[in-house]
């Protein structure tokens, strides 16, 4: 049986959402998140606020000046919610097996609706075209939504394939032509290269996939254990299965201070050092974060804890410290000594590609 994977990601969602809900929001650049004129963070960002370089975590003053015109509007996460478990139903009604990472991102195994059948990998491919296009038409006009899908034998293709085109996009990477595909890519595009290796791998002259598929040597004098797997990458093969499980992942960090304090500085500091110690362990794992949480303890032992979720994923260590200061600030956490202060990261999932700006 033939391998057969889809990739399914809602165009800007939480942006997306609040243009069909209000018309005449459609075509503006809609940021979602705290006001422009507020301390706070963006959420999320149409496409149209995304080409003043307005991105998710970013300080909503920084947003305002690079898109003086934008709307910005305050999260509504329980109507996102909603609107993705109604999305996702009508992916169930496909009969694939389902890896949900995201409220507005799934993967979806079809290798026992196409994989079987004549003809060999690249015609089982072509036979899940046709479902994939009823999958967007169905969203489109049930959920009055766009979504980019893309089609390949596995999960890394398939992922490059559904940010190739957005919005509304649908790529098929057949195998035949995969390894021509990746030629041309930055190596960040690949799964699991992030800052660190990404720098690495650009000092020692490797800047494109291609660069990594013809290289003589061993990758793992470069990024160490990882690197065959890095070459596998490079080649367009990837057997991670599905995750069909529904465990919560997270990663934090605590401390618990000798005295209690308020000081202002020794917080920041101390956010800014579980904020690094979280990125590395998100950068080992290859992971980026959706929900960022902060945990505060007084003297008294009371214990509170705040989350701001993003619709872009985060994994460096200044949006992670960024947000864990705005939900300190924004619920007026710090109005007395602490104990304890923790910063954690959930909704876990894949390192995300950014979209891909080049055609084939």
């Amino acid at each position: 049986m033939q391998r057969v994977i889809l990739h399914l990601d809602m165009d800007a969602f939480y942006a997306s959402v609040e243009q069909r809900d209000r018309p005449d929001l459609k075509g503006k650049p809609v940021i979602v998140g705290a006001p422009g004129d507020q301390r706070g963070v963006v959420c999320a960002a149409s496409y149209e606020a995304r080409k003043f370089g307005v991105r998710s975590a970013m300080p909503s003053r920084t947003a305002a000046r690079l898109c003086p015109d934008g709307v910005f509007l305050r999260p509504r996460m329980d109507h996102y919610r909603d609107e993705s478990r109604a999305i996702m139903a009508l992916v169930g009604e496909t009969g694939a097996q389902i890896q949900q990472v995201s409220v507005d991102e799934a993967y979806l195994d079809f290798s026992g609706i196409c994989g079987e059948g004549p003809g060999g990998a690249d015609d089982a491919l072509e036979r899940a075209m046709p479902l994939a296009r009823v999958l967007q038409e169905r969203i489109a006009s049930e959920r009055r939504l766009t979504a980019s899908i893309g089609v390949a034998s596995n999960k890394l293709l398939a992922k490059l394939g559904s940010d190739f085109r957005k919005p509304a996009g649908l790529t098929l990477i057949r195998e035949s032509e995969k390894v021509a595909f990746l030629r041309p890519l930055p190596v960040r595009a690949l799964h699991g290269v992030g800052t660190v290796t990404e720098k690495a791998l650009v000092d020692a002259g490797l800047k494109t996939v291609g660069d990594l598929q013809d290289h003589p040597g061993d990758l793992r004098a470069l990024v160490g254990s990882w690197g065959p797997v890095l070459k596998q990458f490079a080649l367009g093969q990837d057997d991670r299965p599905l995750e069909l499980g529904d465990e919560v992942k997270s990663i934090s960090a605590e401390n618990t201070f000798d005295r209690d304090t308020e000081d202002r500085a020794i917080l920041r500091q101390c956010l800014r050092e579980q904020a690094a110690d979280i990125a590395g362990r998100m950068e080992r794992r290859q992971l980026t974060a959706l929900t960022v949480q902060v945990k505060v303890r007084y003297t008294d032992f009371t214990t509170l804890t705040r989350q701001v979720s993003v619709e872009e994923p985060v994994n460096q260590a200044r949006d992670v410290y960024r947000l864990g200061c705005w939900l300190l600030a924004q619920h007026r956490l710090v109005h007395r000594p602490l104990r304890l202060l923790g910063l954690g990261v959930s909704g876990l999932q894949e390192c995300r590609v950014h979209q891909l700006v080049f055609r084939w």
